[in-house]
């Protein structure tokens, strides 16, 4: 190894005189109590490996008061809020921790550089190099570690930089790359700490790993299928923090509030928290309100069914009744005057029903509704605008309300849609129309006492 070296090379580093000097004085005060041979060189080393830890443990106090302190006052000195993330994320506090290890490390050779000459026991020489060895190795594990984790403290606080400043956090989020280069990173000190204690090299191990691909997909599963789904989330731009989601097989209606690798979080009406795999906003059906949110008007979409022995051709006393209603009086006018019209050119006689008029009291009312509904202040006139009648079926006429409401936020929408088809309910009977309707207990009753 680099850090066997001769005496000369180990007596010309810039420490080197005041650590032999150490390690000679170690040596006089072991043979003074007596200890010496194998034995005194076994304690020997036990020793200075005790001094560098305890030197290490001295370096790491000092470096963190030194530093944190340091940096606070940098920190508070400052306008940006990239470096107070940093702290708060704890990446200064984190860098402290490497120091010691880095000065250790780096001092391992120059402490034990001068050991070997005086060991001619080959046992001895081959614990002591198996401990020193170990020592080393333990010294490069806890700098990988530490080093993986200044690097994530550092990826989070990147993240929460980007959230807070960038205008583009809400629609293109990063958080699911970060968490896989992350993984990457933790993988890697994994595999890099295996390679030191086990002494293999990095290469050979990787091509030794197609055999264990198929256990590795299977362990790792939800892992895979939600780093795949995290990618095309982002770029196809199908989901998003804050996005209002449905998801029926999952029982999820609400707020994003996390999307995460493995995991979505999604905050319902209700106040609770649904958790669902990351991958499922791919493989099942996900409905995204942001196209309402970001659109002119919210969809109304609801429909009364009409009781089919309530239409009929309306008599001219009922047109003269429903040509005082303001909004469809122009319509019956015109209408009344093109029948006639329509009847003196046909020779039609106007005292048969559907030859006389041609006006239904169902027809008057969907007109009726188109024009109330032309007039109202929450609808939007520019979008998709119907009043329809849909397929009759045994449960009577159904007539469908298909327009937009300017107004999304939930509680006005849910207001605005009660009181328009209360309207519709209450205006009918002006129409002579009924509502259809199962029977109840309470028609049941009297139907049985008319018997």
């Amino acid at each position: 190894m680099y850090f066997w070296q001769k005496e000369n090379q180990y007596s010309a580093t810039v420490m080197g005189e005041s650590l032999k000097k150490l390690i000679e004085l170690i040596s006089e005060w072991l043979t003074r109590i007596g200890i010496t041979g194998p034995l005194g060189q076994i304690f020997h080393v036990a020793i200075l490996m005790a001094f560098l830890m305890i030197l290490g443990f001295f370096i790491d106090r000092v470096t963190r008061v030194v530093l944190v302190s340091i940096v606070h006052r940098l920190v508070r000195r400052t306008t940006t809020t990239f470096d107070d993330i940093l702290l708060e994320k704890g990446v200064f506090r984190k860098i402290a921790h490497l120091v010691p290890a880095v000065v250790v490390f780096y001092m391992i050779p120059h402490v034990f550089g001068g050991i070997y000459a005086g060991v001619e026991d080959e046992a001895v020489l081959k614990i002591i190099t198996g401990w020193i060895e170990f020592f080393r190795d333990a010294t490069s594990v806890y700098m990988i570690i530490i080093g993986v984790m200044v690097i994530i403290a550092a990826l989070n606080a990147a993240n929460l930089v980007y959230n807070q400043s960038m205008d583009i956090a809400g629609r293109v989020p990063i958080k699911g790359y970060i968490q896989v280069l992350q993984f990457i990173l933790v993988v890697i000190a994994f595999v890099w700490t295996l390679s030191i204690f086990f002494n293999f090299h990095l290469k050979g191990f990787f091509t030794g790993l197609g055999a264990f691909v198929a256990v590795l997909v299977l362990v790792f599963k939800d892992t895979l299928l939600g780093l795949v789904a995290s990618i095309q989330l982002s770029v196809n731009k199908m989901v998003r923090i804050g996005d209002w989601v449905t998801i029926p097989s999952r029982g999820a209606d609400g707020t994003i509030l996390d999307i995460t690798v493995n995991t979505v979080k999604i905050e319902n009406f209700d106040k609770t928290i649904t958790t669902l795999p990351t991958y499922s906003l791919v493989s099942e059906h996900v409905q995204n309100w942001r196209g309402m949110e970001e659109s002119n008007g919210r969809r109304i979409k609801r429909f009364v069914t009409i009781d089919m022995g309530s239409v009929h051709f309306c008599t001219e006393e009922q047109l003269d009744h429903l040509e005082k209603i303001g909004l469809i009086r122009e319509y019956i006018q015109s209408s009344r005057k093109q029948i006639k019209m329509d009847q003196a050119k046909y020779g039609a006689d106007p005292s048969l029903p559907g030859f006389g008029s041609n006006l239904t009291n169902l027809g008057i009312f969907r007109k009726y509704l188109e024009m109330y509904l032309r007039n109202h202040p929450k609808i939007n006139q520019e979008m998709t605008f119907l009043v329809r009648q849909l397929q009759p079926s045994e449960k009577g006429i159904p007539i469908e309300v298909y327009v937009f409401c300017t107004d999304k936020e939930w509680e006005h929408y849910e207001n605005i849609q009660s009181d328009l088809f209360d309207h519709i309910l209450a205006i009918m009977p002006e129409f002579d129309l009924r509502v259809f309707q199962g029977p109840s207990g309470q028609d049941m009753r009297q139907f049985a006492a008319q018997r």
